[in-house]
């Protein structure tokens, strides 16, 4: 006879295989390859003689020292610890000796496609209390006792990285309350870490992952990302667009932001459109001066971290970037490192830009919808990554 334990590890490897529509006697068929890194020169990278890297070397040596064990990276980042001549082309001359560039392309049949979507992100500022009020009425929650996670890996060695969140009905696993459920969970209850003085702030912090919060008596706290409720992002402006109320050009987030002062009554609807609630880690602010910590566990920084898809592009890799300033045609083209995710972060050629925290860095991000290329930049004889 099963204990609990087993009969409920049972239970989630039964929602493992139906979450990804697999037996669990046969072995998952194998997905077509629809990624490729094409070897280029550097010369192909348009702008990379004119950015500054010494922006970036400070973000890369962060990188490196999270990478340095790993045995592609040991010999660039032992070398990047022993440069002494930091200028701009002391430092081109650094990742020509060390790294090779791959542009990043699709390739889902015959057609090759060597651009894709790159958007913004910030940190957000925003005014909470620890206590509920009229005023402080939007909460954000620590991960709630009754959520699963289950590690896809030890179902599929192959799916490392990859995990199914759901919880438990009686002796059933199903997937876990989406945003418009959330707060009939009796779970949630007691495990809010602030209360925001607006809906729609509260929701853009999540979108964004992490942010500061100022409580009444001046004190600003950071939230940094812990999980996520497993249900699919979908994004508000698109509804609005697909509901008829904003154009595909006015759905940015001040389009957003605009239509919902206008139309108050409806801000609930709009946000539960996205079934998808992070929930938060709290942390003391620390030095104002220090950006967020990513998915990497290093500290962002403004204009030279971006957010990827992990299984395309390894965390802590160097990228060169080729795109344009937010709603503009302005050339955006500069060494940028791969330290964070998101859950709209998916497939390549894909970033998100981290931009800051504040009201200059929420609008530049808020507009940031353009078009761009990538250039992995990998270890100079080292085997390509896997995705």
């Amino acid at each position: 006879m099963f204990t609990r334990s087993r009969c409920v590890v049972t239970i989630l490897l039964a929602l493992v295989c139906s979450v990804l529509l697999l037996g669990c006697v046969t072995q998952p068929k194998r997905v077509v390859q629809t990624l490729r890194y094409e070897h280029a020169g550097w010369l192909q990278l348009p702008g990379w003689d004119a950015d500054n890297l010494q922006e970036a070397w400070n973000a890369f040596l962060s990188s490196c020292r999270a990478l340095r064990f790993r045995s592609e990276w040991a010999t660039p980042c032992d070398a990047a610890q022993a440069v002494t001549d930091q200028s701009p082309g002391a430092l081109r001359n650094y990742f020509e000796q060390y790294f090779e560039p791959y542009k990043i392309l699709k390739v889902p049949s015959s057609v090759r496609q060597d651009t894709g979507l790159i958007t913004g992100y910030y940190e957000p500022l925003v005014m909470g209390a620890r206590t509920p009020s009229a005023e402080f009425a939007a909460p954000l929650y620590a991960p709630p006792p009754d959520l699963l996670i289950v590690d896809l890996a030890s179902v599929y060695p192959e799916l490392k990285g990859k995990r199914v969140r759901g919880r438990l009905d009686g002796n059933h696993v199903v997937p876990y309350y989406t945003r418009a459920e959330l707060p009939a969970d009796p779970a949630v209850q007691g495990k809010e870490i602030v209360w925001i003085n607006s809906a729609l702030d509260a929701f853009l912090l999540e979108i964004q992952g992490s942010g500061r919060v100022q409580l009444p008596s001046g004190e600003v706290i950071r939230l940094q990302y812990a999980d996520q409720n497993g249900q699919p992002y979908r994004s508000i402006g698109r509804y609005l667009v697909e509901n008829g109320e904003l154009t595909v050009e006015q759905a940015t987030m001040p389009g957003i932001r605009a239509w919902l002062a206008a139309n108050p009554r409806r801000i609930q609807e709009v946000l539960d459109a996205n079934p998808s609630v992070v929930f938060f880690n709290e942390a003391p602010q620390g030095d104002p001066n220090v950006g967020p910590r990513g998915a990497q566990g290093i500290p962002l920084t403004p204009g030279r971290s971006i957010a990827v898809d992990p299984a395309i592009i390894p965390l802590g890799s160097p990228v060169f970037l080729a795109t344009t300033l937010p709603a503009s045609d302005a050339p955006l083209q500069r060494l940028v490192l791969a330290q964070d995710t998101g859950g709209a972060i998916n497939g390549a050629p894909r970033a998100d830009f981290f931009w800051g925290t504040g009201s200059e860095a929420a609008e530049k991000a808020g507009k940031m919808r353009q078009t761009g290329s990538m250039w992995l930049l990998w270890p100079r004889n080292a085997p390509l990554p896997t995705s």
